[in-house]
């Protein structure tokens, strides 16, 4: 007999050392009843309540192929902790000739083995939903009290080992700047640049952009504000940006918002995100400008040239630029060896296994679902 083993724990469970104990106590009980194990399929940070574990679903695909005849897990709740996802996978493995053991939790055949079962699954879902229950509501006594209630952490704050926000010396008044910065009329690029330079990073290291920076001006809890689910406590942390400055910048994003295409150029610029530097590598935007006679011309500007890092790469005619690229690309096409390269290349792509697209369109059936209910 030939196994595989299947392995897992969840986000409120991050230990390395519970992987490595199931897999020791799996491969302890193959080796004890004479079973062969080929191969382990591993999710980290993923919990049981969904089906949507990249190892599980291609360990299902993967027993349709016949390679092995067991799925070894240490107990359900690491293969299922929904009834209803435990009796389908359960159901799809017995399809294709493969039984789902638990070492921990032996069932006998018959009647009694099947009512054992189905106890052992609602427990599992059981302790689920209270552990969820529990977290809840400790996030809530935790924002009652000014306290972190988790994520990744906000830029000008420290969080002290019992939780507590404490306003970060070197970070915090570079927020209050940048807010005055777009009060005082300052573009979100300029703010971006501003941030980079003074060396802030976002709370996962990397450097600041639109995105971030978008967020940050956005954010309620420079007032002293914290919240949780339907839960905000007013001045519950110290506060970095005054009340009426923080007022006045969400006035001027929301007007920013209503006119988005205030500051984009009239003409749509072919190659955006397509054309580099030959000099520095950079990415070269497109831009426009008006002479002394109003007349408008358009053009590709070098991003490190505007950023005035160094680089003196001059500007490029937009419809020069973009007639040549097109008679390139033109070339290129008509030539029947080109367009069986291409041919081929799609080809293999389509030939590639994909165990997202179906677990998308599943989503898409239970959404779809939900509603007509």
């Amino acid at each position: 007999m030939t196994a595989v083993i299947y392995a897992r724990y969840s986000s409120d469970n991050q230990r390395e050392e519970s992987i490595e104990g199931q897999i020791r106590e799996c491969t302890a009980y193959a080796e004890k009843n004479g079973i062969t194990v080929i191969k382990h399929y591993i999710d980290r940070a993923f919990s049981a309540k969904t089906d949507n574990r990249p190892e599980f679903q291609q360990m299902i695909k993967d027993s349709g192929k016949k390679l092995f005849d067991i799925v070894l897990v240490w107990k359900f709740d690491r293969f299922a902790r929904n009834r209803f996802d435990s009796a389908n996978y359960k159901m799809i493995l017995k399809k294709n000739g493969v039984h789902l053991i638990s070492v921990m939790e032996p069932i006998a055949e018959g009647s009694q083995g099947i009512l054992v079962e189905t106890l052992l699954e609602g427990m599992a879902e059981y302790y689920s939903a209270e552990l969820s229950e529990k977290v809840i509501r400790g996030q809530t006594e935790n924002a009652l009290k000014g306290k972190c209630t988790g994520g990744t952490g906000t830029i000008g704050y420290k969080i002290d080992d019992d939780k507590f926000y404490h306003l970060d010396p070197l970070t915090a008044p570079l927020v209050l700047e940048a807010f005055q910065r777009y009060d005082n009329g300052d573009k979100m690029v300029e703010i971006v640049n501003f941030l980079n330079d003074k060396g802030v990073r976002n709370m996962l290291g990397g450097k600041m952009t639109h995105s971030s920076v978008n967020t940050m001006l956005k954010n309620r809890r420079y007032i002293g504000e914290l919240s949780f689910r339907d839960i905000v406590v007013p001045d519950a942390i110290p506060v970095i940006v005054p009340k009426d400055l923080f007022d006045r910048v969400q006035k001027r994003l929301d007007k920013n918002k209503r006119a988005p295409a205030c500051g984009k150029a009239d003409e749509e610029y072919l190659l955006t995100t397509k054309l580099f530097c030959g000099k520095c590598g950079a990415l070269m935007f497109g831009e426009s400008g008006t002479s002394a006679t109003g007349r408008t011309y358009y053009y590709y500007k070098c991003a490190n040239v505007k950023r005035r890092k160094g680089c003196n790469k001059k500007t490029v005619q937009k419809d020069w630029l973009e007639d040549l690229v097109v008679r390139e690309t033109m070339k290129l096409i008509q030539d029947d060896a080109v367009i069986d390269k291409i041919v081929q290349l799609v080809m293999d792509v389509q030939n590639q296994e994909n165990t997202t697209i179906p677990l998308l369109e599943k989503q898409l059936r239970e959404v779809n679902k939900k509603l007509d209910n």
